[in-house]
């Protein structure tokens, strides 16, 4: 069998690598084709093809359609046998989030990844690159400063290192879709004011902590390229902060605790989150989500990051 998809990376993460692993395990797999920079995320693979330089958001374009599970929120059919709008309410909830599990399997990435071992415990925190435009809603969709700096010192207070990522989709070593293109081409960088230090962006931020790490100084000198670097400082923690979107599929394919900010999206649709959705099988990590829709933050003037704050406090 040969899987072949260049779609979005979270959507790769959740729906082509879960197939091509359970194929590996009956040995039907033959052959991967994917975007520049996947292969440490098919290992298991004696034959990976890095043949993309682009992804795309167009779910057929991408190879969905050849998988057991062809989009990410949901898998009426399989999990039903009928469409989603088919279904009542209640049952609508039942399947928000939930794949077909028959044929979908992740691979044991914190048993293959795990080589650096830390002198202190280590939360690894990933936020998003921002949109500039004020008019987008997702330009709303990631940590302010202020809540950076809030969450950097609520776990610098019980004794945590802390590796902070948020990538300016600049890495020749990996492939983005037209979002993330969109963004590179409209460059901006988060900045804001903090109490007794002035405007600051996030790494000047970063830059006042001795326990913070900025993830982009520490693949500077990595020999194993961006991805494996990336999955070997994962694989070492066991507590993640991390915005929606691929980044939290990601931080959920390494087991522990993760902490995700909901502010858009179907993963807003009540149940989404439940035991039997696909964030916590992804490798049975706790998943504790944290809903601050994007309509709630405008209309208030603020992002509201007390939940994810106790929750640092009663489960990290």
């Amino acid at each position: 069998m040969v899987i072949k998809n260049n779609a979005e990376f979270g959507v790769e993460l959740a729906l082509a690598v879960p197939y091509a692993f359970w194929l590996h395990e009956q040995g039907e797999l033959e052959t991967v084709i994917t975007s520049k920079g996947m292969h440490p995320f098919y290992y298991f693979c004696d034959d990976v093809r890095e043949e993309f330089n682009y992804r795309t958001i167009d779910n057929a374009a991408a190879g969905l359609d050849e998988l057991p599970n062809n989009w990410i929120h949901h898998n009426a059919l399989g999990v039903f046998g009928k469409g989603y709008g088919d279904l009542t309410i209640e049952e609508q909830e039942q399947v928000n989030g939930v794949l077909d599990y028959s044929k979908w399997k992740c691979p044991p990435y914190k048993e293959k990844y795990n080589t650096i071992q830390f002198d202190r415990p280590t939360v690894f925190v990933t936020n998003i690159y921002n949109h500039p435009n004020k008019q987008d809603k997702r330009h709303y969709h990631h940590f302010t400063i202020e809540a950076l700096y809030e969450i950097f010192n609520s776990l610098s207070e019980k004794g945590y290192d802390i590796i902070y990522k948020r990538d300016r989709n600049q890495s020749k070593e990996i492939t983005f879709d037209q979002n993330e293109m969109q963004q590179v081409a409209n460059h901006h960088d988060l900045s804001a004011h903090v109490e007794g230090y002035g405007i600051m962006t996030d790494t000047e931020l970063v830059s006042h902590y001795d326990n913070v790490y900025l993830f982009e100084d520490m693949i500077k000198n990595s020999d194993v390229g961006y991805n494996e670097t990336q999955m070997r400082l994962l694989a070492s923690c066991d507590k993640y902060i991390s915005v929606c979107g691929g980044s939290a599929i990601l931080s959920s394919l390494f087991g522990g605790t993760t902490i995700i900010y909901v502010t858009q999206g179907k993963e807003l649709r009540p149940g989404y989150f439940k035991e039997s959705g696909y964030f916590h099988q992804l490798s049975k990590a706790e998943i504790l989500p944290v809903f601050d829709p994007v309509d709630d933050i405008i209309s208030r003037g603020q992002h509201d990051i007390s939940k994810i704050l106790s929750l640092i406090e009663e489960r990290f």
